[in-house]
């Protein structure tokens, strides 16, 4: 699903116009990724939690030359699918 199937398909379910619902969608996007960037979790009931993960600095290899590289620390999203979640895929 793409982010056109997603607006349509919350469109459908609120009865909202397309434009309302996209306006939405990227509404709550924005505000999940303002709060992971703040370092905040973002749990939502039944569906699961995001969170920020931390990578440590490692050493990695340029796979064209073979060279030893430093890959520097990063942060990376993470997302917890919660027990409602898991249940609704596997029956």
């Amino acid at each position: 699903m793409n982010r056109a199937e997603l607006v349509a398909a919350v469109a459908d379910q609120t009865g909202q116009t397309k434009a309302d619902a996209g306006k939405a969608v990227d509404a709550a996007f924005t505000v999940i990724a303002q709060a992971l960037a703040a370092g905040d979790e973002v749990k939502v009931p039944n569906f699961g939690s995001f969170s920020v993960a931390e990578r440590a600095a490692r050493e990695g290899r340029n796979p064209q030359s073979g060279e030893k590289i430093t890959i520097a620390a990063s942060k990376q999203a993470k997302f917890s699918a919660a027990k409602g979640l898991k249940d609704a895929l596997n029956g």
